[in-house]
């Protein structure tokens, strides 16, 4: 009795590990997940996609592919049906791309999680596929670009020429002989300035002194002009009716005063580049103004003078 009954139990030890076994297969081969949405997408490059390789939505698994075949309608790309949980929130602007979780990995489909504006992708949906780069198509890209580097190289050899020429000139620009001369022209120079600062220095401030007078004389040279004109519009109304020389000498004394503003203004350049007359030049302008002002006190208290030179007779209450 006791082996028969070892033996059943053995039996029954072994259909259950059997059972669990074929459990286990069926749920890894994706059979009890049926009931998910399915979905497809079209690739130019299947990348070794088979069926039952899982399916991932934002890097977590979501599914697994059901079947990897040739499009029927267009033969140049392979249509992958795979299906995903129902509690996937695929979008409809979701992209599917083949790619593995390493170097050494398998390939799987990868879903991305697409905008959160976008509506679900409803059941049977073609989904987006954005094509994977592969390791032929790395090496198709390199070698297209080794035109390119041998260019590159050829042009930098070139430049490293010109820079070694460029190198040797500055060697040979500041040699001993050279940096001597040019160590000694600095010492020249910096002595120079050392001899001729303190007479820059007193040019300067003559210069600056020169200046502060000079502005007072403009000033009063200003004011006298004024003055002048004044004067000139006053004998003007005073003598409107009287004789054309008379209206002709004061044409010419307004003439004269234009000219002297001129002479002015030359005078003003002049000092700019006469710093060595100033001295003379400020007499001169003293002088000029002195005269301004005899002149004016001259026409202010006889202005019949520009008609005619003689002091007229004085007369007497009464006569003729």
């Amino acid at each position: 009795m006791k082996p028969r009954r070892e033996q059943v139990w053995v039996g029954l030890f072994v259909l259950v590990a059997a059972g669990l076994l074929i459990a286990t297969v069926l749920s890894v081969a994706g059979t009890f997940s049926r009931g998910g949405i399915s979905h497809r997408a079209y690739f130019k490059f299947a990348g070794g996609l088979e069926p039952g390789a899982a399916v991932r939505f934002g890097g977590m698994k979501a599914g697994s592919v059901e079947a990897v075949h040739v499009d029927p309608e267009d033969s140049t790309r392979i249509e992958v049906d795979f299906r995903v949980a129902r509690d996937i929130p695929l979008k409809a602007d979701s992209v599917s791309k083949i790619t593995s979780l390493g170097a050494l990995g398998d390939n799987y489909l990868e879903l991305t999680t697409g905008t959160r504006e976008a509506p679900l992708a409803a059941p049977g949906s073609v989904v987006k596929s954005g094509e994977s780069v592969t390791f032929s198509d790395l090496g198709e890209m390199a070698g297209a670009l080794q035109p390119m580097i041998k260019q590159v190289l050829q042009k930098l050899d070139q430049r490293l020429d010109e820079l070694q020429v460029t190198v040797a000139r500055a060697n040979d620009l500041l040699n001993d002989r050279n940096r001597a001369n040019i160590s000694a022209s600095l010492g020249n120079v910096n002595a120079m300035l050392a001899e001729n600062r303190p007479k820059l220095s007193t040019t300067l401030n003559n210069v600056r002194k020169a200046s502060d007078q000079l502005a007072p004389l403009l000033d009063d040279f200003k004011k006298t002009m004024a003055q002048t004109r004044d004067a000139l519009d006053h004998i003007d109304a005073v003598v409107l009716e009287n004789r054309q020389n008379l209206r002709a000498s004061v044409a010419q004394l307004r003439q004269t005063l234009v000219t002297a503003t001129a002479v002015m203004d030359q005078l003003d350049r002049t000092l700019d580049y006469n710093a060595d007359n100033i001295d003379q030049t400020l007499e001169n302008i003293r002088a000029t103004t002195q005269n301004l002002k005899e002149l004016t006190a001259t026409l202010k208290r006889r202005p019949y003078t520009l008609v005619r030179a003689e002091k007229s007779p004085e007369r007497k209450p009464g006569g003729r």
